[in-house]
This record gives C-alpha cells, sequence and structure tokens, in this order.
C-alpha cells in the first residue's frame, strides 16, 4: 500500500471514530433532556443521536476495511465497503425520518406544551457547537480523501444542526410564545428535512456502486494533463471510477506506430508521472495504440 493510501486510511479512521465519540457523549445528555421536557423536537432529535451512534459504527468499519490493500480476491481493493456503508446510512436516516414525522402527526393537535423548554434549548447548543466542530473536521477529511463514507457521515452530521436549531425554534414557539403545536410541526418538518438528505447519501453511493464515471469538469481535467504530453496522437477507451477514496483511470492513447516498445513506455511513464502530480494516488491503466487504431466494440473516444 502506497503512503497516499495509508494517509486517507488513517484520515477516514479518525474522523469515524470522532463522529461514534461525539455521538455517544450527545446521546447522554439528549436523553436527559428529552425525559424533563416531554419535547417531540428533541426526541427527534434524541432517537437521530441514537441512530448516529448506529451509523458511525458502520462507517468505522467500512473505512477501516476499505483501507485495506488489495488482495487475490479483491484486486481492485476493498473501497466499495464505504459506498455499502453509505447505504446502510441511507436506511438509518430514512427510519429516523420516518419514526419523528410519525410522532409529530400523533401529537399534533394536543395543548400541552414541553416542560423546562430551558434546558432542551441548552442542550441543543451544545449539539450544535460540538456537531460544527465535528463537520469542519469532517469536510477536510473529505477534501483531502473523497471517502464517501465520511461524506454521508458529514451530511448526516451537517443535517444534525438544522434538526438542533428546530428543537430550539420549536421550544421558543411552544413554551416561551405559547403558540401551541409549533413542537409537533417542527418534528415533522425534521422528518422531511432527513428524509431529504437520505436521497442525496443514496445517489452517491449507488454511483460508486455502479462505477459511475467522475463528473465531467473532473474528466476535462484530467484529459487535458494527459494530453499536453507532445507525442500523444489522441485518446480513446477513456473510463473512470471510483471506490470509496480510491480512484481508478484507464484510457488508451494513440502514437506514432513507427515508435519502438522502449519508446512507447517512455511516453506512457512520463504521461503517467504527469497525471499522478495533478491526481494523486489515482491508479492509472494506460493502452498504447498505432495511430488511427480502433477498437469498434468499445467506440469510446474521448
Amino acid at each position: 500500500m502506497n503512503e497516499n493510501a495509508k494517509l486517507r486510511g488513517a484520515l477516514t479512521q479518525r474522523a469515524a471514530i470522532a463522529s461514534v465519540s461525539m455521538a455517544v457523549s450527545l446521546l447522554g445528555l439528549k436523553a436527559w433532556a428529552a425525559w424533563q421536557t416531554g419535547s417531540v423536537a428533541m426526541l427527534g432529535s434524541l432517537a437521530d443521536t441514537a441512530l448516529d451512534i448506529v451509523a458511525s459504527l458502520v462507517t468505522l468499519f467500512s473505512v477501516r476495511l476499505a483501507a485495506q490493500p488489495a488482495d487475490d480476491d479483491h484486486a481492485y481493493g476493498h473501497g466499495k465497503a464505504e459506498a455499502l456503508a453509505a447505504l446502510f446510512q441511507t436506511g438509518i436516516i430514512s427510519a429516523s425520518a420516518v419514526a419523528i414525522g410519525w410522532r409529530g402527526l400523533s401529537q399534533i393537535g394536543e395543548s400541552r406544551a414541553p416542560e423546562s423548554p430551558e434546558l432542551g434549548i441548552g442542550v441543543s447548543v451544545v449539539a450544535i457547537i460540538a456537531t460544527i466542530g465535528l463537520v469542519s473536521y469532517q469536510r477536510y477529511v473529505v477534501r483531502k480523501t473523497g471517502s464517501v463514507a465520511i461524506k454521508a457521515d458529514q451530511v448526516h452530521y451537517a443535517s444534525d444542526l438544522v434538526l438542533n436549531a428546530s428543537v430550539i425554534f420549536a421550544l421558543i414557539l411552544d413554551s416561551m410564545l405559547h403558540m401551541h403545536g409549533a413542537d409537533p410541526v417542527f418534528g415533522i418538518g425534521i422528518g422531511f428535512w432527513l428524509l431529504w438528505h437520505a436521497k442525496d447519501v443514496a445517489s452517491h453511493a449507488v454511483g460508486q456502486l455502479m462505477d459511475k464515471e467522475w463528473p465531467e469538469d473532473k474528466r476535462e481535467r484530467f484529459l487535458a494533463v494527459a494530453r499536453s504530453h507532445p507525442e500523444l496522437k489522441g485518446i480513446h477507451d477513456f473510463r473512470t471510477r471510483s471506490s470509496g477514496s480510491h480512484e481508478f483511470v484507464q484510457f488508451h492513447v494513440w502514437v506514432d506506430p513507427m515508435m519502438t516498445v522502449l519508446e512507447a513506455h517512455r511516453v506512457m511513464d512520463e504521461v503517467e508521472a504527469r497525471l499522478m502530480q495533478e491526481f494523486p494516488g489515482t491508479e492509472i491503466l494506460i493502452h498504447p495504440d498505432p495511430e488511427g487504431h480502433s477498437d469498434p466494440e468499445r467506440g469510446l473516444v474521448a
């Protein structure tokens, strides 16, 4: 395993451990606040935090597995474990959303306001501060590694910022401004918010599992670097995919038909060296073809 892969593995595992640690810390605090206040919105926040622990543990397991080097049975590595973990998180988020929304619907029309709203507000403020710190760190890790599992975890915790802010507004409106019914309505809104984010997480994870191509702008940047070599006559059969934080690219290049094997090998090494500078850690496979040659069954010209 190269140094870039080791660094990515270490960063993703630290991010996953940080999310588990924070979720466990907030669970007890929110459980106490939900019991004291009886707030539906706070109960929803508690349920989400409990599920956060499960989701973050799965994420931790997946990034550790994804960091394992390729072996005889997994020649492309174990990166797709991260996409599977992201899909699991989608199920967790969706289940949480449905439960919170149902709880809110069942309490619409009740006039009882939550008790001790100051407690619920204080706990939510603490949760927001802790979550901002975690999400900032996760964004840094995602920028460095491209981890889909950490990205899913980051989206989940970013939605928690809205969830905790909603709890504060619900408690203020319901208990302090006597706008009864705000608490369950905010609980329903939180449920819909979580479902919306679950859709985004699922789309990204399925894209990796189905070997979706890189975004067009990233593909064009890659091709621009490859085409800059003066001895390449063209590029075709260009394919890209991602597997967790691992990136794979393969393509064919046209070279002068009179070029020797040794010269062609030199050109391929130079092209790969340039690409590795711009896209470190990417596994690149280049196949040389004599200029004008094409494989009709492929038909992918970059």
